[in-house]
């Protein structure tokens, strides 16, 4: 079993055809297949189903995939770790963070980063908090910064600070003259929501909830910019964090009162594995950032 094959496989999961994961690896199409049929032969199973139009992971191939994706992490983190030793002079650094979190807290951080480190190459994947535990559990990111609390066994977590949240409406609103609500007073409020897996619309379902009503949903699935671009346009109002909503301009930020809404924001990363030193410099630069705030 080779390194080679296993990304293969892994390429040939993702892009569902042999000629797009080949594109990807940078090889002949005659190569992968290959690849993956004498990778089948070993293993003394069909990992894919083939069809003109698509390929689709057999039963023994949704169970050897997370595997492979597995073994190909750690060789990444191994050789991530050599690199390192160059004293960040070279290497690769995988982030995750919440879209709220890449529009305010994290540029000022990743601009840091790389003007100390400018041969460290970085790489930021923008989901909900479950998701990026996910990816993390899976081995394809180093460290996320999410909402906690995270509840994973195998997840290691730090709290770095504490954000308000508010609610968020077009100056035209009739809330916009209102410098405080109570989150009962949201019942019959047309709000845009998050998309599921996101923590503002756990945190504002819950809120609700709470408050003894389910919130009126004027437009959901959406993420940040979305979220804003609608509230700012007038069509509802949202709860976001207080530092996403610009001082000036055609949103009014309004807290709440009666026991002010806040999330956790922190720091995530596996257990199993301690932190190199580009991530370990990164998480410095951001606990010194958050510090000065």
């Amino acid at each position: 079993m080779q390194l080679h094959q296993l990304r293969c496989v892994v390429s040939v999961a993702e892009e569902r055809r042999f000629t797009k994961a080949a594109a990807r690896l940078h090889v002949a199409q005659p190569s992968v297949s290959s690849a993956v049929a004498a990778l089948e032969q070993e293993l003394g199973a069909q990992l894919f189903y083939r069809d003109r139009s698509e390929v689709s992971l057999t039963g023994a191939g949704e169970v050897f995939l997370p595997w492979a994706r597995q073994v190909l992490a750690d060789c990444e983190a191994g050789a991530a770790a050599v690199r390192d030793l160059l004293g960040l002079e070279r290497g690769r650094l995988v982030l995750g963070a919440t879209p709220s979190l890449t529009t305010n807290v994290l540029p000022p951080v990743l601009a840091a980063f790389h003007s100390d480190h400018p041969g460290v190459e970085l790489a930021v994947h923008e989901a909900g908090s479950q998701e990026l535990v996910e990816r993390l559990e899976r081995g394809e990111m180093q460290l996320a910064v999410v909402i906690l609390p995270v509840d994973r066994p195998w997840v290691r977590t730090e709290a770095l600070m504490e954000e308000e949240l508010v609610l968020a409406v077009h100056v035209d609103h009739p809330l916009a003259n209102r410098r405080s609500v109570r989150v009962a007073e949201l019942e019959q409020v047309p709000l845009v929501m998050f998309k599921d897996g996101y923590d503002l619309r756990e945190t504002t379902l819950t809120a609700c909830r709470q408050a003894g009503f389910a919130p009126v949903m004027a437009m959901q699935g959406l993420e940040m910019d979305g979220v804003l671009a609608l509230a700012s346009a007038g069509v509802a109002a949202a709860v976001v964090p207080a530092s996403v909503v610009p001082p000036a301009g055609r949103m009014r930020a309004i807290r709440f009162r009666g026991g002010t809404l806040t999330r956790t924001i922190g720091l995530a990363s596996r257990q199993d594995r301690p932190f190199t030193p580009a991530a370990d410099a990164f998480v410095t630069a951001l606990k010194k950032h958050v510090s000065e705030k």
